[in-house]
Parts: C-alpha cells; sequence; structure tokens
C-alpha cells in the first residue's frame, strides 16, 4: 500500500510548478523508482505527488542552434542509450546509465529524477560532472541554470527547490567535441546493483595523440556527493599519455580529494583502493577510445 495524500497530473511545466505552490506537501514525481520507494518505505507518506511522467516537451535529445546537446530530465535511461546523437556525442553517459538497475527500471526511470534524487551512487552523476553539465531548473521565480558540479549539498539533497522542476540538461559542445570518456563501475553483480564505487574519466589529446590536453575525474560514492577531482586532473593536464608515472600520480592525487564511508557494501580502505585502482583502468580505457596508445 501506498499513503498518498493525492495525485495531480500536470499539463505542462508550469502547471507543475503553480502546484507545487498551491499545495505545500507536494512532490513532484516522474518514473517513481525513487519517489514510491520513499513512499512505501514510510519516509514520505502522506503527501500530494505531482506527475510530470507524460510531459513530451521535457523529454528526448537534440542540438541546439550553438551546438549543444540539450537533454530532456524527462528522457529514461534506456531512450538516452538508444539516442543516435547520444551514441554519436557522448557515448560515456549513454554506457553508465544503461548500468542502472536492470531493463524495466531503465524503461521508467528518468535522468532528471537520477540527478535531482541527490544520491551520490548515481550512475549518471559522475559522468555529467565530468561533462560540465548544466541543470536548468523552472520554478516561480522563472528559470536558473546551476552547474551539476554545484548541483549537491550533501547525501540526498540538492540546490533545487521543491516548487522547482528540473526540465533539462545543456552540455556544452566545447565539453564534448575532441572529447572521449569512460566511467566504470564496481560493484558486487555485474547488474542489478547499487554502485560501490563508480569512476568518470573523460580525456581530451593532442592532435597527434600523444598528450593530454585536458582531463576530468569524477567519482560517485567517493564521498557524501559526487566529487570532481581537480587536483588530480592538474597533475596529468600536459603529461604524454605513454607516461606510466604520471598516470600513476593522477591516481594517488585523487586520494587526496574524496572521502569515502565505511557501509555494509565496503568498508573505506576498500574503495580508497578502488578509487586508485579505477582511475587508472578508466583513464587507460579512454587514451583508447580517443585513438591514442596509453601506457602499458
Amino acid at each position: 500500500m501506498y499513503d498518498i495524500k493525492s495525485f495531480y497530473e500536470a499539463s505542462s511545466v508550469s502547471d507543475a510548478v503553480d502546484a507545487l505552490v498551491r499545495e505545500p506537501d507536494a512532490e513532484i514525481i516522474s518514473g517513481g523508482t525513487d519517489v514510491l520507494i520513499r513512499v512505501r518505505n514510510g519516509r514520505d507518506t502522506g503527501k500530494a505527488l505531482v506527475s510530470i511522467h507524460n510531459l513530451n516537451e521535457w523529454k528526448g535529445v537534440r542540438l541546439t542552434e550553438d551546438g549543444d546537446l540539450w537533454i530532456g530530465a524527462g528522457t529514461a535511461f534506456s531512450h538516452i542509450t538508444a539516442d543516435p546523437l547520444i551514441q554519436r556525442y557522448v557515448p560515456m553517459l549513454g554506457e553508465a546509465v544503461d548500468q542502472v538497475g536492470g531493463p524495466q527500471i531503465r524503461n521508467v526511470a528518468t535522468i532528471g529524477g537520477n540527478i535531482c534524487n541527490g544520491a551520490t551512487s548515481a550512475d549518471s552523476a559522475s559522468t555529467m560532472c565530468t561533462l560540465e553539465a548544466e541543470v536548468v531548473l523552472s520554478g516561480p521565480n522563472g528559470q536558473r541554470v546551476v552547474p551539476v558540479c554545484e548541483f549537491y549539498t550533501g547525501p540526498g539533497k540538492t540546490v533545487r527547490e521543491r516548487t522547482e522542476v528540473c526540465t533539462h540538461f545543456l552540455i556544452r559542445r566545447e565539453n564534448f567535441e575532441g572529447w572521449s570518456g569512460e566511467y566504470i563501475k564496481y560493484g558486487k553483480r555485474r547488474a542489478m546493483e547499487i554502485a560501490t564505487l563508480g569512476c568518470a574519466v573523460r580525456v581530451k589529446l593532442s592532435q597527434d595523440k600523444t598528450r593530454f590536453e585536458d582531463v576530468r575525474l569524477a567519482y560517485g560514492v567517493a564521498a557524501p556527493t559526487p566529487v570532481r577531482c581537480r587536483a588530480a586532473e592538474d597533475v596529468l593536464r600536459g603529461c604524454a599519455v605513454a607516461d606510466s608515472q604520471a598516470a600513476a600520480a593522477f591516481a594517488k592525487t585523487a586520494l587526496t580529494e574524496v572521502n569515502p564511508r565505511s557501509s555494509w557494501r565496503a568498508s573505506k580502505e576498500f574503495r580508497l583502493q578502488l578509487v586508485e585502482e579505477l582511475a587508472k583502468r578508466a583513464l587507460h580505457a579512454a587514451v583508447q577510445k580517443a585513438g591514442g596508445i596509453p601506457y602499458a
């Protein structure tokens, strides 16, 4: 049984915002793969739900006139993975969200819900951080844009106000053109598993594919929120792709920027081991995808 006060089907994003303003305990729902679990478990019982599940205006993937990638927050994971624009420009994102749950979950769960849920274990989060995606929110005071790296404030918490609706994400063309990347999810099982640790690496190589022009590194479950490791990125920028010592320093430096905890899934010590090892593995794979020859 689900203890729900009321259920309202919004006709537009603005209608959803109005409904959230009218009902002080209302909560947005789309796929419901997170919200309904919280209701069933007694955390959000008795709340009014405002559904935006059937709004086509916040679904799909397209290129803007400026060549940026627009991703609707209501786009289901399976649609993101299969989308031709995702496969062409940011296949890493499609591969990351294809590791969420099982096919049933991926067919209904949305990228907007995955980000706005605020979980550090979200498989889309670390990849979106390395893409420097922008979160676009609509609320009673209009629209605002928040960099995804500034979106999270704590475990399960974000800057999104209760009366705001996440409508879409923007990935600027300079953040995907000429870049390649790899996301590695470590879990106890190969599927239907929440990440013990997630590691995302993106690289931009020199024209001759021998040096790192730029690099980005982000983790999930390595801190209370998804975290970018900017000091580690600085270590590797400008180095030769075949430099094994630089790659090792890159992974070691990441250890100084994370703060994992012990849980029933894994100890802090094991997660720290994963932080270092997955950084090297994801970097190696990202270089190969970019057409470079990585360290042996």
